[in-house]
């Protein structure tokens, strides 16, 4: 049996997603992999509650006092305020990064990383700043220092985007990439399909149902899917690309009538993030795409996701499905944690 003792870094929606299904799992995690999960650290904007002591902190008290409305820092016995998350690193072996998606300088994740590589931890983060921002520098980092960088969690959730690529693709060429890697912009186009909606009322419709954001720019933009592209192309073709080179056209331009179009030609239109080897350079790009029927992505509905794969030896691979929601995010969490130790 081997101790994995974690310090959990954002305790938002995915942050206590994680937290509990870890309160959950452990005793699964314990007889089916003999590894012993024990939350050291939980860390959030005001400090921290921290525990030494081999069983760590109790998950289930911690989520009660936070879900009444009480501060991380304020746990008791174990409330550490200004805790910092680096300095809360000394307590555990693994850092799990959950703090929003910032993609302008990819903080405060981008600080948690690196200090976490640089003492030699486990990485295993949801957040998609850093990633996006600096997957080259913090690659580097987790070389030098030979520990790992676990990110799949930050490219579409609880599908499994980069586990199919790296494990069940490896020595195939891969030649092209195509995903719906955005569950609010398949739902929206969905609903346009299905009811003959406006994109404005599909968009209500899927903030009412909490699929979208109250702000659901990124999503609707086609950012959300730009980053997720970048990550997904630098960990496949080489740490080069950004956001910048992703021309990105969202779906705010798509109407009812666009999607009886295609619906007449047997076509379908979905928000695609694709990336092509054109040449000798590979070419990123998001943007809603007229699918036809027989197209592996057409069919996807809802809020699912999927991701299509084109190789040179095993031809077209694609998968679809995965939870989106905070919990989905916090599963791929357990998974590439626990994937890391196994």
């Amino acid at each position: 049996m081997k101790d994995v003792r974690i310090v959990v870094c954002g305790l938002g929606n995915v942050g206590k997603a994680f937290v509990e299904l870890l309160a959950e799992r452990a005793p699964d995690v314990e007889a089916r992999y003999a590894l012993r999960l024990v939350l050291a650290a939980a860390v959030d904007i005001g400090g921290a509650a921290v525990c030494d002591a081999p069983g760590g902190l109790p998950a289930r008290e911690l989520l009660a006092h936070l879900h009444a409305g009480g501060r991380v820092e304020g746990f008791g016995k174990f409330g550490r305020p200004g805790l910092s998350g680096p300095e809360a690193l000394d307590a555990a072996a693994v850092l799990v990064e959950a703090t929003p998606t910032n993609l302008t300088d990819g903080e405060p994740g981008r600080t948690h990383i690196v200090a976490a590589l640089r003492r030699g931890r486990e990485v295993v983060s949801a957040n998609k700043g850093p990633i996006v921002l600096f997957y080259k520098e913090l690659l580097e980092l987790a070389r030098q220092n030979r520990c790992g960088l676990h990110i799949s969690a930050a490219t579409a959730a609880a599908l499994p985007t980069l586990d199919v690529a790296r494990v069940c693709l490896a020595g195939s060429r891969i030649l092209s990439v195509e995903g719906i890697l955005n569950g609010t912009t398949n739902y929206i186009l969905s609903r346009m399909r299905a009811g003959g909606a406006a994109y404005e009322t599909a968009l209500k419709e899927a903030q009412q149902l909490g699929i979208a954001e109250t702000d659901p720019r990124k999503d609707v933009g086609g950012f959300d899917t730009a980053a997720k592209l970048v990550i997904i192309a630098n960990v496949l073709f080489g740490p080069s690309f950004r956001l910048e080179d992703v021309p990105t056209q969202g779906i705010t331009g798509v109407t009812p009538e666009d999607i009886a179009r295609a619906g007449k030609d047997g076509e379908v239109i979905k928000l695609v993030g694709s990336a092509e080897r054109v040449g000798g350079e590979v070419r990123l790009r998001v943007a809603p795409q007229r699918l036809k029927a027989t197209h592996p992505l057409a069919s996807v509905n809802g809020s699912e996701k999927a991701i299509s794969y084109m190789t040179d030896t095993m031809d077209r691979i694609t998968v679809s499905g995965g939870k989106s929601s905070p919990v989905g995010a916090a599963a791929a969490l357990l998974k590439d944690l626990i994937n890391a130790y196994v």
